[in-house]
């Protein structure tokens, strides 16, 4: 990666979107993830057993919420509500924010840009962390999750367009730091600029494929970054 690259790209953003889960906090480090979507599928077999079969076959939580739908209304709304307390419990095991992480929050606010977090996890639990942690000082907007509507998480661009109106700038000014291709692709989707951040060896190709302007393996990298005077870049 060329720190030109990054720094070229930044300076285009007014908005600096933080995914959750990999840029800023590793939600299910204390409370694994597998265990959690195990619990939901159990909820999902009490009503279908065949879905339920089907939701045992993933180690992902949010892959389970997806399938969730599929079964009825009722069904999804106690694997969200479930899902949502599992989030909350998990990230107050989680430990500390991802390395560079605070530093990333309090440039991209210092930098005087407007800084939210866009996220899969629920707006609940990423406030949780925010809190505990005393980041809700850097972080104008949290959109989490809309409850029960699987369909509208990432990739799909509406919670970026949600974030560009709440902090009321354009879309194409918004650049989203993630680190799974459905990050990428929803910022695609969404006019916005995407920075990859290949958190684990092997993403920074598919990464980089699914259209991320540059990829970066730390959030330090990001924060100094974001503090570059512009005549240095």
């Amino acid at each position: 990666m060329a720190l030109e690259s990054l720094t070229a790209i930044l300076a285009a953003t007014s908005g600096v979107l933080f995914d959750f889960d990999g840029p800023v906090c590793d939600v299910f480090a204390g409370h694994p993830a597998p265990g959690v979507a195990r619990e939901l599928a159990a909820i999902l077999a009490e009503v279908d057993v065949k879905t339920g079969e089907r939701a045992l076959e993933t180690d992902d939580p949010m892959e389970v919420l997806r399938l969730a739908p599929r079964v009825s209304e009722d069904a999804m709304r106690r694997v969200e509500k479930a899902l949502t307390s599992a989030e909350v419990s998990a990230v107050k095991a989680a430990g500390t924010p991802v390395t560079g992480a605070v530093e990333a929050l309090h440039a991209a606010h210092f930098s005087g840009r407007r800084v939210a977090i866009v996220s899969n996890n629920s707006t609940a639990c990423v406030r949780e962390f925010l809190a505990r942690h005393d980041l809700n000082r850097f972080v104008h907007q949290v959109i989490g999750r809309y409850p029960n509507r699987p369909d509208l998480m990432k990739p799909s661009p509406s919670s970026l367009e949600r974030a560009a109106k709440e902090l009321e700038v354009r879309a194409s000014t918004c650049t989203l730091i993630g680190d799974s291709i459905t990050d990428i692709e929803a910022a695609a989707r969404a006019g916005s600029m995407a920075i990859g951040f290949a958190n684990k060896p092997g993403k920074e190709t598919s990464l980089v494929a699914a259209g991320a302007r540059t990829v970066v393996t730390t959030m330090v990298t990001v924060a100094e970054a974001l503090l570059t005077p512009p005549s240095a870049r």
